[in-house]
């Protein structure tokens, strides 16, 4: 069964983050911190409406998004300020999922065409702001490639029970309780899922929603465990050992223990909850630090006797202030690491090293000094000699060439200020 999504919105103007339809500011941090939350707290998308009243707030726009889009795990939909083919083509590359198109503006019900035929039409959104669009024009919109609308009008339970047929599934505006309308949205076969505009609170914690939703019989994307935890072997306190590691690095950053009421309450909630053995208590890591570890996966070993949880992990891990509590060493053999990531951040830290401290004789800094024209002019060379060495049919040659190529990539990166993860955020939002 196709599970509903909860999409938090605001909309973005001059940086802030504001209530679409009020007008007002939403969010008194900056927007990052509230992306985040979301994406933490169980939202399965985010939509960002550009609110720009001019084209240098519209580029500082496409710059927020670029940055959400980066920073969070969910996809982001963004829209709001398209008037031609390039304001689609912006919100797209700025990484978002899919974008937006007003269909009472007439010229985006032709640009929809356009758009579907240019970047695919699962990234191209109807939306809909008024039940006639939904009543008489969404066959059309359909036609011209719009995979999904996006419908905003005020209804109650009845209207919402009554909604006509759609060729393509809606994601309907909601800011109404819990307990009423976004409940009735949910329930019509065509409705994906809700963008709430104004949740509870600006910390909306979409996973505690979601629990609620699903008493209600609705199918929602939570944290189900495929093994009873009767199935579990447990040690002889009643306990299982969770090793948890950072999602994205596969940092080892500690070693706690589960009861069954601090497992079910990781799967309820998202957060990493343990049973601490000293206070003979449930503990939600981070409740008091603020270093909350967010749930990204829970596997069980082959023996079914230790848990390894991947989480976000908010700040250090340890009590102490350190990243990892497993930062004293006990014995150490000098080893060649070739994990790929690792060997690329390791030589950049040494160009930026350079960068920062220069070295006498260093070739790095004999780049830094030449400029930028040169540190470009090399990477052409290098870009050239991969070409020559691929017709070559020894693969030793193109190996070398490619090497010089990626340490004066690095150069360049060092020179205008851009790391490895930027660059691997980009990529994974291809």
């Amino acid at each position: 069964m196709e599970k509903k999504k909860l999409i938090p919105s605001f909309g973005c103007k001059n940086g802030r983050a504001i209530i679409m339809d009020e007008g007002r500011e939403y969010y008194s941090d900056d927007i990052l911190s509230l992306a985040r939350y979301y994406s933490d707290n169980g939202a399965d998308s985010l939509l960002i409406c550009d609110l720009s009243e001019d084209d240098a707030d519209h580029e500082k726009t496409i710059d927020t998004i670029r940055q959400v889009a980066r920073e969070i795990d969910i996809p982001v939909i963004a829209g709001g300020r398209v008037k031609r083919l390039e304001d689609v083509k912006k919100y797209l590359y700025a990484g978002a999922k899919a974008t937006f198109l007003n269909v009472s503006i007439p010229e985006n019900v032709d640009l929809i065409k356009e758009a579907s035929n240019r970047f695919g039409s699962e990234k191209i959104y109807a939306y809909m702001p008024g039940i006639q669009y939904l009543r008489h024009h969404i066959e059309e919109y359909a036609q011209l490639g719009a995979s999904m609308a996006i419908l905003d009008v005020m209804m109650d339970d009845s209207e919402i029970a009554s909604m006509p047929a759609s060729p393509i599934p809606i994601l309907a505006v909601c800011d109404e309780d819990i307990a009423g309308t976004i409940a009735a949205y949910l329930k019509v076969p065509s409705v994906a899922g809700v963008v709430l505009t104004v949740p509870e609170k600006p910390e909306g914690d979409c996973m505690r929603w979601k629990q609620e939703l699903k008493k209600r019989g609705i199918p929602v994307e939570t944290f189900e465990s495929s093994v009873g935890w009767e199935d579990f072997k447990l040690n002889s306190d009643g306990l299982i050992p969770v090793i948890v590691q950072d999602y994205q690095t596969s940092q080892v950053l500690m070693l706690a223990y589960m009861n069954q009421e601090a497992f079910n309450k990781t799967l309820e909630t998202g957060r990493m909850t343990y049973f601490s053995r000293s206070h003979q208590t449930l503990w939600v890591k981070g409740e008091t630090s603020g270093h909350f570890q967010f749930v990204k996966s829970l596997k069980l070993d082959c023996d079914h006797d230790t848990i390894l949880a991947k989480v976000r992990q908010i700040g250090p891990a340890c009590h102490t202030g350190e990243q990892s509590c497993f930062f004293t060493t006990l014995a150490e053999k000098e080893y060649r690491d070739v994990n790929p990531l690792r060997v690329f951040e390791d030589v950049f830290a040494v160009i930026r090293d350079r960068k920062e401290h220069p070295k006498e004789g260093s070739y790095t800094n004999y780049l830094f000094d030449k400029g930028l024209d040169k540190i470009l002019k090399k990477l052409g060379e290098e870009a050239t000699e991969i070409v020559i060495a691929a017709k070559n049919p020894n693969p030793e040659e193109i190996k070398y060439e490619i090497s010089d190529f990626l340490y004066h990539m690095m150069v360049l990166m060092a020179e205008k200020g851009i790391t490895w993860e930027e660059i691997t955020h980009e990529l994974a939002n291809r």
